[in-house]
């Protein structure tokens, strides 16, 4: 979401009123990814940025095997990393979630196809329905090679398939560091359902992946408020 004092409510309530182009009755699963990583019994993490943090988080929280979800920044240095300098988008951070999982229940690929399919929009380029920036970036922030190969392979196979119409537009980066953001911003879809813009943007997320992936879906979503930052 663009950047407001925390008591610009009358603000969030206008720009809620703007709709993401996806709904929740027209969104549809995209194939599994053809490559995946090997389940073992190392707990691992992911980054993922699809524009305002919150309904990113919201989505990884109710997946099954996804053990914790974060929301924060990365991209940018330590020292940028606070909302109100992120929201000038001149930091180089994106809104993004850190997401910890097991890759005994749920892989990577998986939380690919889920990221892809219901959490944001990949073909919109630095920004994501509402709200515009650098900072709404789609972007994967990979941790080590085995992810950078096989976000991009994801992303050749759905291209390929013409999934989306348009040439997808998110990005992978490398190197990046993942810092927590405030707390207020934590769990925020959960804990403020009936806001504005959670109510248009966000809660269909969360409905689709309830739809489209009923088998990953957890009606219990694993909250940061529980096992802390």
């Amino acid at each position: 979401m663009p950047w407001f004092p925390v008591s610009g409510v009358a603000a969030l309530a206008a720009l809620a009123m703007v709709v993401l182009p996806s709904s929740a009755e027209t969104a549809r699963p995209l194939p599994p990814p053809a490559a995946d990583e090997k389940a073992d019994d190392a707990t691992r993490t992911a980054v993922f940025a699809g524009g305002c943090f919150w309904g990113v988080q919201g989505v990884f929280q109710h997946v099954e095997g996804v053990t914790r979800a974060v929301s924060g920044y990365a991209g940018g240095e330590a020292s940028t990393a606070h909302y109100e300098k992120v929201g000038s988008g001149r930091t180089g951070h994106a809104e993004s979630v850190k997401v910890t999982y097991d890759p005994r229940k749920v892989s990577f690929g998986t939380l690919l196809q889920i990221y892809f399919s219901v959490a944001h929009d990949p073909t919109e380029l630095d920004r994501q329905g509402p709200d515009s920036g650098p900072q709404y970036r789609s972007t994967i922030f990979v941790g080590d090679d085995e992810q950078a190969r096989l976000a991009k392979a994801y992303i050749d196979q759905l291209d390929a398939a013409k999934s989306f119409g348009k040439k997808i537009a998110t990005t992978i980066e490398r190197g990046r560091t993942f810092y927590p953001a405030e707390d207020y911003h934590q769990d925020y879809l959960t804990l403020h359902p009936r806001q504005p813009y959670i109510v248009i943007n966000d809660l269909p997320k969360v409905e689709n992946l309830k739809r489209l992936f009923p088998d990953r879906y957890r009606a219990e979503p694993v909250l940061v408020s529980r096992t802390g930052t």
